[in-house]
């Protein structure tokens, strides 16, 4: 799968594609991430960037030229997405995750700055993408999240896929409480149960917990999966 992120910062990326599960995926080449800066397709001697709006207004907007110039100059796979990072777009979330990690082979990432970017961008985009309904110093932290939620869905990044499925959001329901060693830590002990070796216990405990869990702190969730699951009965 190829990232091509279009970014007037493309250092902020360095550490975080180097470390961990995703910097063992990209070594993998599970994915591979090109970082394009629009800075480099600027035409005048000061390589500017952005401009004052039309019609005035507070703070800088990103000019369509240079953001143009870099998509345009990254290759076209089949299956590809454009997408740009900010408050307006839709909320990333586990679905949108799944479907981009499976439903694309491209996925070009326009990281904003300033006060946002010339409307006509809008012409190259085919997806608005936001982190949530907050707004940031620029779109390259919603970018590496979006990067990180859809490379770990890739077959080969996580080592036990099937961890993946019992997770977070993947069945609607929040994750169950987990556990390690010692069995018993400043007073607090591990649940009878989980030392029991009843699976079947076990695993009827871990969904009464997500149920509950997800009540007390994610009730819309689960007003969700409950009416998908009367929805499939």
């Amino acid at each position: 799968m190829q990232f091509d992120i279009i970014t007037l910062f493309p250092d902020f990326f360095t550490s975080p594609l180097c470390s961990g599960l995703l910097g063992r995926a990209l070594a993998k080449q599970i994915a591979t991430v090109n970082l394009v800066n629009p800075r480099d397709f600027t035409t005048d001697k000061h390589h500017k960037v952005d401009d004052e709006p039309y019609g005035g207004g507070v703070g800088m907007l990103m000019k369509a030229e240079p953001i143009f110039a870099a998509v345009e100059s990254v290759p076209v796979l089949p299956r590809r997405e454009v997408i740009l990072m900010t408050p307006q777009g839709q909320t990333m979330n586990q679905p949108m995750f799944q479907e981009l990690a499976v439903g694309y082979d491209q996925l070009v990432l326009i990281c904003g700055h300033y006060e946002g970017v010339d409307e006509r961008v809008l012409n190259l985009v085919t997806r608005e993408v936001s982190l949530g309904d907050f707004v940031l110093t620029c779109g390259e932290i919603p970018a590496l999240t979006l990067l990180n939620g859809v490379i770990r869905l890739r077959p080969g990044t996580v080592g036990k896929e099937e961890s993946l499925k019992a997770e977070s959001f993947e069945a609607g329901l929040l994750d169950y409480p987990q556990y390690t060693r010692p069995a018993e830590f400043r007073g607090w002990k591990v649940p009878d149960v989980l030392l029991s070796g009843n699976h079947a216990e076990i695993a009827r405990w871990r969904h009464q917990q997500q149920v509950q869990r997800t009540r007390d702190r994610r009730p819309d969730l689960l007003e969700q999966w409950q009416a998908q699951q009367q929805s499939q009965s």
